[in-house]
């Protein structure tokens, strides 16, 4: 034992030193640059903004457009809902090695583990197919062509980055496309918004006692809060750790622990901001143009687009359509990866977008069959509209599950050690999001039935 004290002792002496010599090295005079910023931020920063995917973006068109300023309130409640939740997820990640699905496969039955992966496959698969679609309108209005192509050509161009690319640059390039975003932050400018109904409209939530108001908050918190960005940072933590030979599993390796979980809560809540700063900026840009002119029943973010045009302008309608390109080519790889590493992480497969191709077979075949099916979709008579609220649908109860699912495998020393989270205000932020979830699915059923009835 002392012997071993000693040996980590020079380690971490060495490290110091090292440290020292490489500060000394680029010397004082350095200062803290955008690039430098950027780098510090991973996981948090690509997940957050895959959540607004272009069927967000329909979704939160469609609530400030039928509902005004007065929706945007939801932003600010799902905020430290979602930071919590997704913050967790990435402990998991980085404590243990694995994602989401490699700990249940280890911890848990099969047969919860065949359930939870086959539902996000659907959700995923539904949702990439939904994105594509949304994308290719998006292009046409742009420079006109047949919608097709514009699918097949963003479906092959997702699905080979993620297979081609050397991992760190396509990390790089997701970062950049997160940029894309500000899309929505620029389309503000051609909108007269009022800034005291908007700001009203956040901070001081005015209920509606009707089925579409309540189902208008259920696919907010369904877009906002969904299952594939819990699978997909849990396993980002997990690959940044065999990409980068100096890190271990915290459970293996307690050093250091305290820098990682500033780290991750830093990079998530970053991530998750900038997630719900530019969805209510789609919420007001609606409610401040197509609200106003009447215009309220919205079906996809492409039509959103389309239908700023005579309100806002044709430049205006080409930043909004550009901005929906940029983050499903964004969002895509991010469904797809997620359900790769699901289904690998599950089948104890070689796992991972770091991995050549040749090594990982198993797992880059899942993440193609995903986008595959998903362009698929786009050449069948299904409804786009129905296949997302399908797909939320699916979300909406697959979220609730894996939330509690998450929550106390979070709470369990043979998954988390002594890392486990089982008390203050991140435990209870995580369980109140779960419990928002539970209450989301629990409308959106009574609704469904009503409506039906």
């Amino acid at each position: 034992m002392a012997n071993r004290t000693k040996s980590n002792s020079k380690r971490h002496a060495s490290a110091a030193s090292s440290h020292s010599k490489q500060a000394e090295k680029t010397g004082p005079q350095r200062t803290f640059s955008s690039r430098d910023a950027l780098k510090a931020l991973g996981p948090g920063l690509i997940t957050g903004a895959a959540d607004d995917d272009p069927s967000g973006i329909g979704t939160y068109s469609q609530a400030g457009a039928q509902f005004g300023y007065a929706i945007g309130w939801t932003m600010l409640l799902t905020f430290p809902l979602m930071a919590a939740i997704q913050e967790i997820s990435a402990r998991v990640g980085r404590v243990t090695g694995h994602g989401i699905s490699g700990n249940v496969c280890r911890h848990y039955s099969n047969w919860l583990l065949n359930v939870v992966v086959t539902l996000l496959f659907i959700a995923n698969t539904i949702n990439i197919g939904a994105d594509l679609g949304a994308m290719a309108d998006a292009s046409k209005l742009l420079i006109g062509g047949h919608s097709i192509v514009y699918v097949l050509l963003f479906g092959l161009i997702s699905v080979g980055a993620q297979i081609f690319l050397d991992y760190k640059r396509y990390v790089a390039v997701l970062k950049w496309l997160t940029l894309s975003l500000f899309a929505y932050v620029a389309a503000l400018a051609f909108a007269k918004v009022s800034w005291g109904d908007a700001l009203a409209g956040i901070l001081l939530p005015r209920l509606s006692w009707n089925l579409d108001y309540f189902t208008t908050i259920v696919a907010i918190f369904g877009t906002t809060i969904s299952p594939y960005l819990f699978f997909w940072q849990a396993s980002q933590e997990a690959e940044d750790q065999r990409v980068d030979k100096t890190k271990r599993p915290l459970i293996e390796k307690h050093y250091g622990a305290r820098r990682e979980f500033s780290r991750i809560r830093a990079d998530t809540i970053i991530g998750m901001a900038f997630s719900n700063l530019i969805a209510l900026s789609i919420i007001v840009t609606a409610a401040a143009t197509l609200h106003v002119a009447g215009k309220t029943n919205i079906q996809s973010s492409a039509e959103a687009a389309e239908a700023l045009r005579p309100i806002a302008g044709a430049l205006a309608e080409m930043i909004f359509a550009l901005g929906i390109v940029g983050t499903g080519l964004l969002a895509i790889p991010v469904l797809a990866g997620a359900t790769a590493y699901a289904v690998g992480e599950g089948r104890r497969w070689p796992v991972g977008l770091a991995r050549k191709p040749k090594e990982a077979a198993a797992f880059y075949a899942v993440l193609a069959l995903s986008a595959g099916i998903g362009i698929a979709l786009n050449f069948t008579p299904i409804n786009p509209i129905s296949a997302l609220y399908w797909s939320a649908v699916v979300n909406g109860v697959l979220a609730v599950p894996v939330m509690v699912l998450l929550m106390l495998m979070a709470r369990r020393h043979e998954v988390m050690g002594t890392f486990v989270v089982n008390k203050g205000a991140l435990y209870w932020l995580g369980w109140l999001s779960t419990a928002a979830m539970m209450l989301s699915v629990i409308a959106m059923s009574i609704g469904f039935f009503v409506g039906k009835s």
